[in-house]
């Protein structure tokens, strides 16, 4: 059997749709991949802490919490070397993809996603992880804002509203949020 990476380790596969996390998981442990599925985000956070999880996969909308508070949790505790891919089939606009990326996920698909591209994006994920270097993203505090906002469910132009900006504007810190540092898998820093 494959190991999630040298050590060991799993693949936390965390989708509210039984279905879909049932075929998903299939997929990767026919790849030789170890999987421990969530159905929840409390689940997840709970596999988490009690595996050694290798790469979590997570739907953004897992509830109780969601997906992203989930990689935010992820990232507090394990720090930038833990890939993390989202996948989703409705929040799929370009910003939401963005706004996932710069939140903390390595990787962001939408649904439904092919199993072999799922399994070839996790090796890779995997194999880069042993290059890893642990820098960061910097982002400032607008663009933290817009993101944060983003990632609870508003549109650019409802984020505009809430800060008295254009959504044009918010496309800007976006983008630049993007453009500020630009990284990676796992951090590496190319540019500041």
């Amino acid at each position: 059997m494959v190991e999630a990476r040298d050590g060991g380790g799993i693949i936390l596969l965390a989708d509210g749709d039984r279905r879909v996390r049932r075929s998903t998981a299939h997929a990767l442990r026919a790849a030789g991949f170890r999987v421990r599925e969530a159905g929840s985000g409390r689940e997840a956070l709970a596999v988490a802490a009690e595996d050694d999880v290798a790469l979590a996969v997570l739907d953004v909308r897992i509830s109780d919490p969601s997906g992203y508070e989930v990689c935010r949790r992820l990232r507090e505790e394990r720090g930038q070397a833990l890939p993390i891919i989202f996948v989703s089939g409705d929040r799929t606009e370009s910003f939401d993809r963005v706004a996932g990326l710069l939140l903390g996920a390595d990787d962001y698909l939408t649904k439904p996603v092919a199993p072999d591209e799922l399994v070839a994006r996790v090796r890779r994920h995997l194999q880069r992880l042993a290059t890893w270097n642990g820098a960061g993203v910097r982002l400032t505090a607008r663009e933290r804002e817009v993101l944060g906002l983003l990632a609870e469910g508003l549109g650019p132009a409802e984020v505009g509203v809430r800060l008295g900006i254009t959504p044009k504007t918010v496309a800007t810190h976006v983008e630049h949020g993007e453009g500020n540092v630009a990284v990676c898998s796992y951090g590496e820093r190319l540019a500041t």
